[in-house]
């Protein structure tokens, strides 16, 4: 019996089920195939799956397989070498959004390095792989396996692969891109100011076109939301009227700031974009933009 299993990943892996399912269509796998899928939505007339089971259970299939094939996380690849058992890992990639970053490349090629699994790069090679592992005697996991684990999390630090990059990319390129809208939104405001317009309409004119510069560059650049048309009119509503709140907020600091405290125009533009910048975050992250 070959025992596939997922973790406990929140985001789907259909990738290497399907390779997994072709290659029992083609005849190149023959044996029983049981899969702990976790959150993965995936059906199969080859395959027992089941999403979660207690580590008990677990542990009894990882015993009984002749073969475990698994993702690039940590514990499912130790669940496996704990019972000696030959283990295939594929990487979870963050551009068919398997997992935020790439980091488990890392790890599988880490522990293939030392002997310890068989790596699968190439879903088309499963069957090769897989004859591979019938031989395959896996370096013996020790005692001084958490010394090897602290090794492995310094090394990809070390060589930035699970970069400080990766874990705050959002909010630098927020940060970015907000800049850029309130630079958009400025320098509108110049411009028309320089023009004579009103200092309220002015405002409302210069707001409108940054709302739109910042709705399209977060959707598809900061928070790579990847919803469906209908979902993206539901977002952009929602990205209204967050910006018209916003809006009015920026009216009323301007107007505390230029008609109470005296204080020169673009100076209060300024402060008042800072505020509205970190408004607008919280409510893109948290009620706006969303990721299947």
């Amino acid at each position: 019996m070959i025992f596939v299993t997922l973790g406990t990943q929140d985001k789907e892996f259909p990738r290497l089920l399907e390779a997994i399912d072709k290659a029992i269509d083609d005849g190149k796998i023959k044996e029983k195939v049981i899969a702990q899928i976790g959150y993965t939505k995936y059906t199969s007339k080859n395959m027992e799956l089941f999403d979660f089971k207690s580590q008990e259970e677990i542990d009894e299939y990882i015993k009984e397989a002749s073969v475990v094939i698994t993702h690039g996380g940590v514990g499912s690849i130790l669940g496996a070498l704990k019972y000696n058992k030959p283990v295939i890992a594929a990487s979870r990639l963050k551009k068919y959004k398997e997992h935020a970053n790439d980091h488990q490349v890392q790890i599988v090629k880490k522990y293939a390095s030392s002997k310890y699994i068989l790596e699968l790069k190439d879903f088309k090679q499963i069957d090769r792989v897989l004859k591979k592992a019938r031989t395959f005697k896996p370096k013996k996991i020790s005692s001084n396996n958490d010394n090897f684990c602290l090794k492995l999390e310094k090394y990809l630090r070390e060589n930035e692969h699970m970069s400080w990059y990766n874990k705050y990319r959002e909010v630098l390129m927020y940060l970015v891109f907000g800049v850029l809208t309130t630079l958009v939104n400025i320098v509108s405001f110049y411009i028309l100011d320089k023009l004579g317009l009103n200092l309220f309409l002015n405002n409302l004119i210069s707001w409108t076109i940054s709302v739109v510069f910042a709705f399209v560059t977060n959707k598809k650049i900061v928070f790579k939301s990847d919803t469906s048309s209908k979902d993206s009119v539901k977002e952009f509503a929602s990205f209204i009227i967050a910006r018209l709140f916003s809006l009015l907020v920026d009216m009323v600091a301007i107007f505390v700031m230029v008609d109470v405290f005296k204080i020169g125009k673009m100076i209060s533009k300024i402060i008042s974009n800072v505020i509205v910048v970190i408004i607008n975050y919280v409510f893109s992250k948290l009620f706006i933009f969303k990721k299947k």
